[in-house]
């Protein structure tokens, strides 16, 4: 994988001769500099017609090599189309996509011109003039406007990709927009790719261990709730970094150290305890610990935190609502955190927040003594069913479903679609989501208790999944049975179990019926 550059992304477009003031583009006449980012210039502009205050962002392409410039040209599309789906008041918004006629300017004759909505600072810039130690001016209103804009962005299936002080703009009137949406990317399933850049100061300690793939390097809403704790922790202080450093990759090292358990997180001691919870939530140190911090549940706490007005977002209980309920980093790394898994095509399983519980469970749905589930692996079953609050997901359920993936069978194989083990897990896939499972420091899709831990909470994912889009709670079981063959989408889409996975589904509630007696 190729880092990016410690000042801000990867790669990055030689700056040119600037506009002159006056400069006419298509409807719009620019003005004086207000900013530069990693590919081109911002400048303020006025609509020529009726005097509106816009923003043109320049991106030249002359001196791009061929690489670069197609690089570039996907970033704006994604840019453009992300904004025209977008319709959320703390979503800055992009008006138009000009090219720019200069032949007497050779270096930007031929860019590409966005024409946006214009801020009066970017949160880096009242950050770079506040005094560090105490929150700067109108710190809650900031936090709860990204927070917003965030979880509207994942509630419709994106992810931001590059969250930072310099893409949250403050406009008049307190406005606060999220902005700069050339890495935002629309999710397939449970991630995304995305060319390998980012800002060191902001990116998760999971990215350094990732490998860059064909398609690019995987992002995942987790980068962006970890984004937001870092952004938050600046908010809240002046401007200082959770992490020490004096440079981004100091501070990028110091993240990855404490993520390896080397380091405790340190937070500024001023903090308030209820912010100081949801950053260190947001903190968490790796994906899988994060995965059940939603940004609708960061919302909501950011809300109760700051005396915001209070709402129910989609999918979230009042206890949530009210900031009532924290998820702490150490309560989620000791359990073992969901996955996605059995087949290539499952790569969807991973939008939504299970409910993480230690206490035990009623005898009902019990694994009965008599039953053939090995000895052995009783204890692990009903651990892992017994974390999952929800009152389908019972060891007899998993049990079922682990005997109709591998009938137990912690060798099972099936390589022709890269299944391996007692629940049949896609290594890469595994690698990407799992967590240690029984605490011996690995996360080995070959381990019976790693594997069956993460089984039981994707279950439970799919069983929240499957109540929220509305299907009969009477079909759950058969659903969730499914749903790990195939995917969520796959089940919401067709109202049901997939007719091509009808007979596996007929195996699991045949199981299941045997586990449960007569008197289920």
């Amino acid at each position: 994988m190729t880092p990016p550059e410690e000042q801000d992304d990867e790669l990055r477009a030689p700056r040119p001769p600037g506009l002159p003031a006056g400069f006419r583009i298509e409807d719009w006449e620019v003005g004086a500099v207000i900013g530069f980012g990693g590919w081109g210039t911002v400048y303020e502009a006025v609509t020529v017609a009726d005097g509106t205050p816009v923003a043109v962002k320049v991106l030249p392409t002359g001196a791009l090599g061929p690489g670069q410039r197609a690089a570039l040209g996907e970033l704006v599309a994604r840019e453009v189309r992300f904004s025209s789906e977008a319709d959320h008041p703390h979503l800055v918004r992009t008006h138009a996509v000009c090219t720019v006629e200069a032949p007497e300017l050779p270096t930007l004759d031929g860019a590409i011109a966005l024409v946006m909505d214009r801020a009066e600072a970017s949160l880096k810039d009242v950050l770079d003039a506040a005094g560090t130690g105490g929150p700067i001016a109108d710190a809650d209103r900031v936090l709860r406007g990204v927070a917003a804009g965030l979880a509207h962005m994942h509630d419709a299936g994106w992810v931001h990709g590059d969250l930072k002080p310099a893409n949250v703009l403050l406009g008049p009137g307190g406005r606060v927009w999220l902005a700069d949406f050339g890495l935002a990317t629309e999710l397939d399933g449970t991630h995304a790719h995305l060319p390998p850049l980012g800002t060191l100061d902001h990116l998760p300690p999971e990215w350094w261990s990732q490998r860059t793939g064909t398609q690019g390097a995987v992002v995942r809403p987790t980068a962006d709730i970890w984004a937001f704790g870092v952004l938050a922790h600046q908010v809240l202080t002046g401007g200082l970094h959770p992490f020490p450093g004096a440079t981004a990759r100091a501070r990028s090292l110091a993240a990855q150290t404490y993520a390896r358990g080397a380091a405790p997180l340190r937070l500024d001691a001023g903090l308030d305890e209820d912010m100081r919870r949801l950053i260190a939530d947001c903190l968490a140190p790796d994906h899988a610990a994060r995965l059940p911090l939603t940004a609708d549940i960061v919302a909501a706490r950011v809300e109760g935190a700051t005396g915001g007005p209070q709402r129910r977002r989609r999918g979230l209980v009042p206890a949530v609502a009210a900031g009532v309920v924290v998820l702490t980093a150490a309560a989620v790394v000791g359990a073992a955190v969901l996955g996605g898994g059995g087949g290539a095509q499952d790569d969807e399983r991973d939008r939504g927040t299970p409910k993480v519980s230690d206490t035990a469970r009623p005898p009902a749905g019990e694994i009965p003594e008599n039953s053939d589930v090995p000895e052995a692996l009783r204890p692990v079953i009903a651990r892992a069913a017994h974390r999952c609050t929800d009152e389908e997901i019972t060891p007899a359920l998993l049990a079922a479903v682990i005997k109709a993936e591998s009938n137990f069978d912690t060798k099972a194989s099936r390589p022709q679609s890269e299944e391996y083990g007692i629940a049949m897990w896609t290594p890469s896939v595994f690698r990407a989501w799992a967590v240690d499972g029984d605490g011996d420091g690995d996360k080995d899709h070959m381990s019976p208790p790693d594997a069956i831990s993460t089984m039981s909470l994707y279950l439970c994912w799919l069983d929240q999944r499957f109540k929220q889009a509305g299907l009969p709670k009477k079909d759950l079981p058969a659903l969730v049975a499914a749903g790990y063959r195939t995917s969520d989408r796959t089940v919401i889409e067709e109202r049901g179990v997939p007719e091509r996975v009808q007979p596996h589904v007929d195996r699991v509630l045949r199981y299941l019926a045997g586990y449960q007696g007569p008197d289920a």
